[in-house]
């Protein structure tokens, strides 16, 4: 006991010295755990080196819905091929001066479905013949609970004419809200507008509509 003391005063035992064989083992199995986590992050943030890559348009920084597109809200990047979505712009003569129809984040990859268009009025609607027409609602806070993507039906309101009255009376049914119109570009919410998408026959006689009586929509 007296001599194990002493060595023990001289330095001559360390605690690492009674480290189990296990425990070293572990250790080494999760450093190499953690280095194959760091690796595989690596490689699919890198992708496939050897794919093929195509050129493509993205966002060149965080856009809001219902922006005029611009050439400096626009980028080309490279990105592969097999990743890209339908739809994916390559042309950035396409995006200039369109209406975005809903926020982007920088680097996302655009499609013909982001702005205002019949692609987009399409997929909205499920009609081929699918047209956007724009309305400004008679009760300005309906459109303060609008959102992208709501079902409504489009009413006019009661119109008089002459000695007779037109009652109240359903424009469109079904239709689906594209965008509303930010209250935040100095207009006013009186002047938020409204785009809504529905077949051919029905946006001509919501657009004429809209000319001479009150308009508001009724929710699915």
């Amino acid at each position: 006991m007296t001599r194990a003391l002493a060595d023990l005063g001289r330095g001559g035992w360390h605690p690492t010295w009674q480290r189990p064989s296990w425990a070293d083992a572990l250790l080494v199995r999760r450093l190499l755990a953690a280095a194959l986590a760091v690796l595989a992050a690596f490689l699919f943030f890198r992708g496939d080196p050897g794919a093929e890559r195509t050129t493509v348009i993205v966002a060149g920084r965080d856009l809001t819905p219902g922006r005029l597109l611009e050439a400096g809200d626009l980028r080309s990047a490279a990105r592969e091929a097999s990743t890209l979505p339908a739809g994916t712009v390559a042309d950035p003569t396409a995006l200039i001066g369109a209406t975005l129809t809903g926020a982007m984040h920088q680097g996302e990859v655009f499609t013909d479905l982001r702005v205002v268009g019949p692609r987009l009025a399409a997929a909205a609607t499920g009609a081929r013949d699918a047209r956007i027409v724009p309305i400004r609602l008679a009760d300005t806070a309906v459109a303060e609970i609008l959102r992208a993507g709501d079902r409504v039906d489009v009413v006019g309101a009661e119109e008089s004419n002459g000695p007779g009255t037109r009652p109240a009376r359903t424009l469109a049914a079904d239709a689906s809200v594209i965008l509303v119109s930010s209250p935040g570009d100095g207009r006013g919410a009186a002047e938020r507008v409204v785009l809504v998408a529905m077949d051919a026959e029905h946006a001509t006689a919501v657009a004429v509509a809209s000319l001479r009586t009150a308009l508001t929509v009724v929710f699915h």
